[in-house]
């Protein structure tokens, strides 16, 4: 029974996907649930799950396709599992042992060639003679004879068809990159498709230099009292909570404090009018298979640290799977970035649209730094803000910024709301 493998719906406002990297093979045995092909849209990549147990037949679209939701990219046989079961069975009569068979009868076919002079009543030794002599000359008529070469075709024909599979599955493989040959033979240049989710990321930040009027400022944040706080506390954290005490979850609690104290940096242009958002939805970037993704705590205002500890490693770790859905990386309101974890110690990230800002961390280093008019080494982390500049005065993005700082130089700050 053949079956349609049809794009399924990812997301309400989502009516094409590109096709990624097919998982299965044309004539590979599949089980129910078996993930056959990725399926990437501009906010998220998904997998489609086989509907049944079967064989994969047919392939219509390869990687780098554009289809649409509810278009049939391929067919799978549901009786394909249970037929291929009983092709061993089939297998000692395919051999066709009979074929080696015919060779027999040509012998026996030279023996009665003597019969003609048996009809002298003498000796039948002496035709045996005679065949003798006479074998030579039907033994080169003998050599082209077909029977041993019908085993050979018969068996390059099954040798024939691993080999060729492999071909037919690569005309409807998922690499559909051209590569270019230098004269050495080496390739110097790949040709790739983009992923939808990479357009996506290009569109969308193309879009916000070109429609915002995009500014960056920039602080330093002493991390030794967070890092003191850490050391003291992350053991107890683990063993009570199951979770890494991190820093993530420290600069998502003090940017929530900042927007609090500066709340247009959580607003957005809409038309002529500003929304000020009375929640706060906190994208966190992380980077995914597929590339930077942006999924997003909901109400970190009413997270505890262990809660946007946990989000952010379920989050990280279904990244790299490219399982994170596409309702968790809309809506945010303002959005966090850690370029640092790449070793970055200074950058200017840009806004996620309809964004008004994003907040950058870097790497902490240790840096030389005037404390009580001495000169200390201490862990210093940069950290930057990127705003629109046409909803978010200088004076407003300097206050986020001091705010920040405060509350992880001094983190009872936090805990205080001061």
């Amino acid at each position: 029974m053949a079956l349609e493998l049809k794009v399924p719906p990812i997301g309400e406002s989502i009516t094409e996907v590109q096709i990624g990297a097919w998982l299965k093979r044309v004539g590979d045995t599949v089980r129910k649930d078996d993930s056959l092909v990725e399926i990437e849209s501009d906010k998220a990549t998904a997998e489609l799950p086989a509907p049944a147990d079967g064989v994969l037949t047919q392939v219509l679209k390869k990687r780098g396709d554009i289809a649409q939701v509810g278009e049939v990219i391929a067919y799978m046989d549901q009786q394909g599992a249970e037929a291929s079961t009983p092709a061993p069975a089939a297998a000692p009569p395919a051999p066709a042992a009979p074929a080696p068979t015919p060779p027999a009868p040509l012998v026996a076919a030279a023996q009665p060639a003597p019969a003609p002079p048996q009809p002298a009543p003498v000796a039948p030794p002496a035709p045996a003679q005679v065949a003798a002599k006479p074998e030579p000359t039907p033994a080169p008529a003998a050599q082209p004879v077909p029977p041993p070469v019908a085993p050979t075709t018969e068996h390059t024909g099954r040798l024939a068809h691993p080999s060729t599979r492999p071909l037919r599955s690569d005309a409807t493989a998922d690499d559909t990159a051209s590569t270019h040959v230098s004269n050495n033979g080496a390739a110097d240049e790949e040709l790739v498709p983009m992923s939808m989710l990479r357009q996506k990321i290009a569109e969308r930040l193309v879009e916000a230099q070109q429609t915002q009027a995009l500014l960056t400022t920039f602080n330093e944040i002493d991390m030794t009292a967070v890092m003191e706080f850490r050391g003291e506390f992350k053991e107890q954290f683990h063993e009570k909570f199951g979770e890494k005490l991190g820093f993530m979850s420290f600069f998502v609690k003090a940017a929530v404090h900042a927007l609090k104290s500066v709340p247009v940096v959580n607003a957005e242009i809409r038309g002529r009018d500003i929304v000020y958002r009375n929640h706060y939805d906190i994208g966190v970037a992380v980077g995914g298979g597929k590339g930077l993704v942006v999924p997003v705590l909901r109400n970190a205002e009413r997270m505890s640290f262990a809660e946007i500890e946990h989000a952010i490693a379920e989050f990280s770790a279904r990244a790299q799977k490219n399982q994170l859905k596409v309702e968790e990386l809309q809506g945010g309101t303002f959005t966090i970035s850690n370029g640092g974890i790449y070793g970055s110690l200074l950058s200017t990230p840009i806004v996620n649209p309809p964004q008004s800002g994003i907040l950058g961390l870097h790497a902490i280093q240790d840096r030389p730094v005037a404390r009580n008019k001495q000169v200390v080494i201490r862990p210093m982390m940069y950290v930057a803000l990127t705003y629109d500049h046409r909803l978010i005065d200088g004076k407003d993005a300097v206050t986020f910024l001091k705010k920040v700082k405060e509350s992880v130089e001094e983190p009872a700050r936090m805990l205080l709301e001061m």
